[in-house]
């Protein structure tokens, strides 16, 4: 089936921010790339903050959409089912850094109630695969969302150190993957009775 204009559009957009970042991104540009007149996306999008909204919700489909193949993968081993979602997180942000920047830093994007609940579903989804991976370790006594919370924004802000060029060996951060794999072993340590 064939792409519709608005789907043209969206990717259009997409892919002038991971050339160009959010200043590469004008209803002209976007017009240009699909090779229609400046004024189609209007027909389609209010203007470029509804567009780039757009462009956020499909994101957040797609990170969704790998939280839930990653809870349905290696059905004996919650750990690299997460570990696995997380580095496909990571992979993301490091082949667009400008749109992962839209989804989770840009305080300009004005968010609408289909932007919200897309980002949601994409956290709900990595709440499932965080609660399978308690159950299989044994830290049933925390609570599963807060939980999902600490390992996502633990996650997000080693990628933003990283990408804002700030993370250093010196801080111990060598890496996001490193930054994950330390705080997965501090959390699977057995507690030490004082």
């Amino acid at each position: 089936m064939a792409d519709t204009t608005r789907d043209l559009l969206v990717t259009a957009a997409a892919d002038l921010l991971d050339l160009g970042g959010q200043t590469a991104v004008t209803i002209r540009a976007v017009a240009d790339r699909c090779g229609v007149s400046h004024n189609a996306p209007y027909k389609h999008f209010a203007g470029r903050q509804e567009l780039l909204a757009v462009v956020a919700q499909r994101d957040f489909e797609q990170l969704r959409s790998w939280f839930e193949t990653a809870s349905l993968g290696s059905a004996g081993d919650a750990r690299t089912s997460l570990l696995g979602a997380l580095d496909q997180l990571i992979e993301y942000a490091h082949a667009h850094p400008a749109r992962y920047r839209l989804l989770f830093s840009d305080q300009s994007l004005t968010p609408d109630d289909a932007l919200v609940g897309a980002a949601f579903a994409s956290f709900q989804a990595f709440r499932l695969l965080v609660s399978r991976y308690q159950r299989e370790v044994g830290q049933a006594g925390l609570d599963d969302t807060e939980l999902a919370g600490l390992i996502y924004a633990t996650c997000h802000g080693a990628i933003d150190l990283h990408l804002g060029g700030r993370a250093a060996d010196a801080k111990g951060l060598v890496s996001v993957e490193n930054t994950i794999r330390v705080l997965f072993e501090a959390l699977e340590r057995p507690a030490q009775n004082p």
